[in-house]
Parts: structure tokens; sequence; C-alpha cells
């Protein structure tokens, strides 16, 4: 069953809405208990949404996104993006026969997510500038031209993202006691935060989670509330100055009781490193912000150890196989002799 269909009753859904689908959704939820003891937790769960059709939590919001811009006859979409927006929005437009514009800001997007917009066939450029800056071009292309807006500036993108909400229910058979996860555009915390209240309101859940939400230092502006003009991260996916969603965002964190940090891009490493290393799952950097956060909070004395905890993976690791390598290392060849092996290995 898709996506849209099994949670259809909880969706902006009409007679009219076509069901389009790549299969996104139903993504596993892995037990992390190595790194659980290794930060100091009774509990770790990893929502891992890179095992999306196109890698990323994108699909659950886009799908919804591009059903809705169907039905109400749009023929072109367009988004600005970092990288994950963009290939998410060129794979639903070609499933549903749209075209797709894409603005990314020049040199600040993974290889292999501007790989996947190109081969989805979107119309794609590169402005000279930041995130914040294209998704201002995209604002005016949706006001003076007849094209539809799937950033989560658009309200279908949010509803579609709660979908990740109900399936942590659906699996856990209840909240957990707190959701880490990246902050970047705060899209995805805004979605979170709407989906397990509309599951605790419909009797669903026992109690709310706190939402626990992390940016990078270097892209941090709720945290430092101003806008960042020239933000800066390691982790693309969240290297944003001025989250369309800041709103929204801050009242989960207050509702929730939770709270909004930053962690630096080198303890953002070490995470993406250890949820590798321990747990033997991959994803991209951003990803990894949701458990340094839940780590510095945890050295801090400003969580509780006795608690579930999901950690949201934003997205796979293999949209940026390249910082991988740089942060760790290729190896250098050797001699193909037993001799050199054993040397190379310690042995």
């Amino acid at each position: 069953m898709s996506l849209l269909e099994r949670y259809r009753d909880l969706l902006p859904i009409t007679d009219t809405t076509p069901l389009i689908s790549l299969a996104e959704g139903n993504t596993p939820l892995i037990s992390a208990p190595r790194l659980a003891r290794e930060i100091g937790v009774r509990e770790l769960w990893l929502k891992f949404e890179g095992m999306n059709p196109t890698g990323s939590f994108k699909d659950r919001g886009m799908v919804m996104a591009i059903a809705k811009a169907l039905e109400e006859g749009a023929r072109s979409v367009v988004c600005a993006s970092t990288g994950n927006t963009s290939a998410s929005a060129a794979a639903y437009a070609a499933r549903a026969g749209l075209e797709a514009v894409v603005i990314v800001p020049a040199g600040k997007i993974a290889l292999g997510k501007l790989a996947q917009a190109l081969m989805y066939g979107a119309k794609l450029v590169a402005v000279d500038g930041n995130f914040d800056a294209a998704l201002d071009i995209v604002r005016k292309m949706g006001d003076n031209y007849p094209i539809t807006v799937v950033n989560s500036v658009n309200h279908y993108r949010i509803e579609g993202q709660t979908t990740a909400a109900y399936e942590i229910v659906d699996t856990l058979g209840d909240a957990p006691d707190a959701l880490c996860l990246p902050v970047g555009n705060a899209g995805n915390i805004t979605a979170y935060w709407l989906g397990f209240r509309r599951y605790h309101e419909r009797g669903k859940t026992t109690h709310l989670p706190k939402m626990l939400g992390f940016q990078a230092e270097g892209a941090s502006p709720i945290v430092q509330g101003a806008p960042f003009e020239k933000p800066h991260t390691l982790a693309t996916a969240i290297n944003i100055g001025n989250p369309a969603s800041w709103r929204f965002a801050v009242g989960a964190r207050d509702e929730s009781k939770g709270c909004i940090d930053c962690v630096s891009d080198d303890e953002i490493v070490v995470a993406w490193r250890d949820l590798a290393r321990c747990e033997g799952v991959f994803c991209e950097p951003a990803s990894a912000a949701g458990i340094a956060g839940l780590r510095k909070l945890m050295q801090q004395g400003a969580a509780e150890p006795d608690a579930r905890y999901v950690a949201v993976l934003t997205g796979h690791g293999l949209k940026d196989p390249a910082m991988a390598v740089e942060q760790f290392a290729a190896p250098t060849p050797i001699a193909p002799t037993m001799a050199a092996i054993e040397r190379a290995l310690g042995w």
C-alpha cells in the first residue's frame, strides 16, 4: 500500500487527489544498542530515512506536494535546494509527467544529489549565492509564473512529512520520550511535531515526545536568534541561514518542552563515523547532527539517561560519498604481497 493510501485519513487527500507513489515511506526503525551504551542512554532507535526512493526524507513531503500539484492542474514545479529536495522534486515530477525546475547554490551541492536531479531530467540552474538566495528567487517565480513551489513553504510538504511520526508510533507502539533530528530549513521538526500531536489527539499515544533539534554551529540562526548571511558547514543539507519554517520550529520546541541547540562540524563528523562503525548505518553528514546533539546533551547532564530516544537520519550516506573519503582517508596502494599486507594491517 502506498504512503498516501496508508495514511489517507490523516492527510489532505480528496477523491480527486492522484495517489502517486515511488514506494516511499515505511523506512526502517533500527535499534542502536551499541551507540546507546556509548552515549549513555537506555534505548536508542534510528529512523533511517535514507531508505526512501531518492535517499532522503524529502520523498514523504514531495509525494504529497506533487500529488496536490497534479490535482490542481500544475504542469511545472520549482524548488530551491541544497541537494535532497532537488533530487526528490525531480524524481516525483518525472513520475507525474511534470516539468521540474531546480535552483541550487553553485558549488554547494553534493555530487550525488546533483547527479540525481540531472538524471531525473530537471532543468537545473546554479546561482552565485547560498540556499536562502535561491529560495528567494523560487518564491518570486511562484508569485510571477504558473509554476508550483514545492519547497517546505508549500504546506503539503509538511503534511506528507508527518507520516514519519506515524510510522515511529506504529512500530514502537507509542511515542518515544524524545526525538533527535537535524534542523536546516526547519520543515522536518515542524512536521514531526504536527504528526505526533495529531496521533496523540486520536488516542494513539500516551504522551508527546520532546523535540530535540540541532543545527550546525556555522548555520545556527535559530540558536543565535538572527539569520546567518553566510552560513557554512560541511553538513551541506543543513547549511541554511534563514529557515523558512523558523517560527514553527520554535513552536515545536517550546510546546514539547524540548530544545534547539547547535553542534560543531567536528561533533557531527564523530557522530557520523560512530553511526557507521557502531551500528553499520551509513547516513549523510547532516543526518548525524541529531546523534551529535544527543551526545552533547548527555555530556552536559541536560538529557535523561533512562529514556527512549529516536534519532532521525534524514539522508543516505551515498548522497555524499566524497565527503566520507575526504574525512576518513582512502588507502594508499601498496605492493600485492603478503608481507606488505601484514605491515599495512599492523600484523
